[in-house]
């Protein structure tokens, strides 16, 4: 046919290359496998390689291969089945203890031409790989405690400075904000204009007065306090992200769901116990002064003998330390945390930023204490779950770690650095730590669900021939109808479908059962397009027109009947991919690409394709 343009065939060859080159990692399934990653001051080497290998065999547990991935910094052994992926995890848990995180994983096997081209196999959600469902909730009560005593705190600091006299400062009940006392009406004026100019987001007003104590509230207006506590859980996001990493999970999905909770799904993990003890471990930081030498610390580590005013802890290399039993500055007064290098001396350092009360204590211990040492106390929280009587009773467990200890070489407050860390990936660490290593605010895990790898393996499957059995019903019907259009109809349903996975794989679109169902729904509506055309070229024919003319109408009027009824389709699938989450997004997601996929392959490819056929002969009549 003369009307379809030569830059249309071109058109439509590239992006059905493009549908079958990134639709193909579709066709090579995951691998069971165990990673494995060092913690901290562990390194991943050949020797650890020769390791898993003597274990592996001990535990005669075959590996189809064992690589280590430089670039990620992480062996990975890969087995055949998930029995043998089962027996090796805990082989290796064992034999190489908690020097290294042992996790579960999928392997692509995934070739690595394609995977130069960004071409990878769509991720599998939880329903389809198995894995654990996590349901976690924001204390909210927290939020609001967290920031009136950090208020509170900078209020007394800051009238301290600008020798306000007043005679206390202090909280009142939960949510009724900060309470200020002071000596004389114009010292209640200038504490507030203080506060006002200072600290907008609270709103100042005067309180009851009695003789000579004359009264100021301070209290968070509710915009901020809501800015706040979502800003927390912001934060919460980002550290169980950065702790999930320790799981090896490939596509973990973190998300807020509401105002206060979060869900936690972790695609190929069984081992809740193990989940749980990382992802809902409650992690703090405190600056403590280094008390006695070193000496006197292994001493006291060999006979058990510490002295009253010095609590004992150890380094990760096992190395004792007897810090002070007050503390100077605590994580919750931590702002900020940056690696970078030194720029004197070019070592790799984190610089740290302090708020204002956190800084008023660090100030005044530095200017005393140049020249001795501090340390940094890294301590995580959990619960160790053990059966007693045939019931689970829950024990909690408290991890003490010095992260770093160096003398103060001059005073600071609010911004210092730590110095003297060995290498650049240390001081990355030592950063994320810092600013991720806790929680904003508690979290508590209010519910969880596993779902076994044999049952998304069954889901899996059904999904499959839901597919198959959809497409081939519409196939077989289209071809009985519409005869040759019908097949020409079929063919484009075939690419719509290759295409439609190619976008998903491309921008990592999690396949769930509810992804499925919108595939089977897409392949379902895309035949509507070819329908509208088919009739259109009847109703032509009919009319008396050629059959070369009818072809040309039937496609010209038929598309404003088939972008009309796609553009309502698409605006239902906008509306829930962004109202929606969790299963709803997903399968919103997979109709908004099947839609736009339909679009292409039912007007244009169909249209090529009937060019190619009819194009430069005489007919007589039309298989429609």
């Amino acid at each position: 046919m003369s009307d379809f343009p030569r830059w249309k065939y071109a058109l439509v060859v590239i992006v059905l290359l493009f549908g079958i080159v990134y639709a193909l990692p579709n066709a090579f399934p995951p691998q069971p496998a165990v990673q494995i990653s060092g913690n901290r001051g562990t390194t991943i080497d050949a020797s650890l390689k020769g390791k898993v290998e003597g274990l592996l065999a001990a535990a005669k547990v075959p590996a189809t291969s064992i690589q280590i991935d430089d670039k990620a910094g992480r062996l990975l052994a890969r087995f055949g089945g998930a029995d043998a992926q089962s027996k090796a995890s805990e082989a290796l848990r064992t034999g190489l203890g908690d020097n290294y995180t042992v996790a579960l994983n999928q392997a692509s096997t995934v070739p690595a031409w394609l995977q130069a081209i960004n071409a990878n196999s769509m991720p599998l959600g939880l329903d389809l790989q198995g894995g654990v469902h996590f349901l976690m909730e924001v204390d909210k009560n927290a939020v609001i405690d967290t920031q009136e005593t950090r208020y509170t705190d900078d209020i007394r600091s800051m009238l301290r400075d600008k020798k306000v006299n007043y005679d206390s400062v202090s909280r009142n009940a939960r949510g009724q904000g900060v309470n200020v006392v002071l000596r004389t009406e114009a010292d209640r004026q200038q504490a507030a204009s203080l506060i006002g100019s200072d600290y907008p987001e609270l709103q100042v007003a005067d309180g009851p007065s009695t003789g000579n104590r004359f009264a100021l509230n301070a209290t968070i207006k509710p915009a901020k306090l809501r800015e706040i506590s979502q800003g927390m859980i912001t934060q919460n996001l980002t550290t169980l992200r950065q702790r999930v990493n320790a799981l090896g999970v490939s596509e973990p999905l973190i998300q807020q769901q509401g105002t206060n909770q979060i869900v936690v799904e972790l695609a190929g993990v069984q081992d809740t116990a193990e989940a749980k003890k990382i992802i809902g471990a409650v992690a703090s930081l405190q600056y403590r002064a280094g008390l006695y030498t070193s000496q006197e610390a292994m001493e006291a580590a060999r006979t058990g003998n510490v002295p009253p005013d010095a609590k004992l802890y150890f380094g990760r290399d096992r190395r004792p330390y007897l810090l002070s039993k007050s503390v100077i500055a605590s994580g919750d007064e931590l702002v900020d945390a940056q690696s970078g290098r030194d720029p004197q001396n070019g070592t790799p350092m984190v610089s740290v930023t302090l708020n204002s009360s956190g800084a008023r204590k660090m100030q005044e211990f530095t200017n005393n204490n140049v020249g001795k040492p501090m340390a940094v106390l890294y301590t995580t929280r959990t619960t160790e779950t053990k059966m007693v009587d045939g019931k689970e009773v829950k024990t909690p467990k408290i991890v003490d770690e010095v992260i770093n200890y160096a003398n103060i070489s001059s005073p600071f407050g609010k911004k210092f650095q730590t110095n003297g860390l060995p290498s650049d990936a240390e001081a990355s660490e030592l950063a994320l730590l810092l600013r991720g290593g806790s929680f904003a605010v508690p979290v508590d895990i209010v519910g969880e669900s596993v779902i076994g790898p044999s049952l998304g393996a069954d889901n899996i499957d059904k999904g499959f021939k839901a597919v198959m059995l959809g497409l081939g019903l519409v196939l077989v019907a289209a071809a009985i109808y519409y005869k040759l259009f019908g097949l020409v109809a079929d063919i484009a349903l075939f690419f719509n479908l290759v295409l439609l996975v190619a976008v998903m794989s491309l921008i990592h679109v999690t396949l769930t059962m509810p992804g499925i169902a919108g595939i089977v729904l897409t392949l379902g509506m895309a035949i509507d397009a070819n329908v509208l055309i088919c009739e259109r070229i009847r109703e032509e024919l009919r009319n008396g027109s050629s059959p070369l003319a009818s072809i040309r109408t039937g496609y010209d009027k038929a598309w404003a009947t088939i972008l009309d009824a796609n553009v309502t389709h698409l605006l239902a699938a906008l509306g829930l991919m962004t109202m929606g989450s969790g299963p709803i997004k997903g399968f919103g997601v997979t109709l908004f690409i099947g839609i736009l996929t339909s679009m292409f392959t039912s007007v244009t490819v169909t249209h090529a394709i009937t060019a190619l056929i009819h194009g430069g002969r005489k007919l007589k009549t039309l298989s429609v």
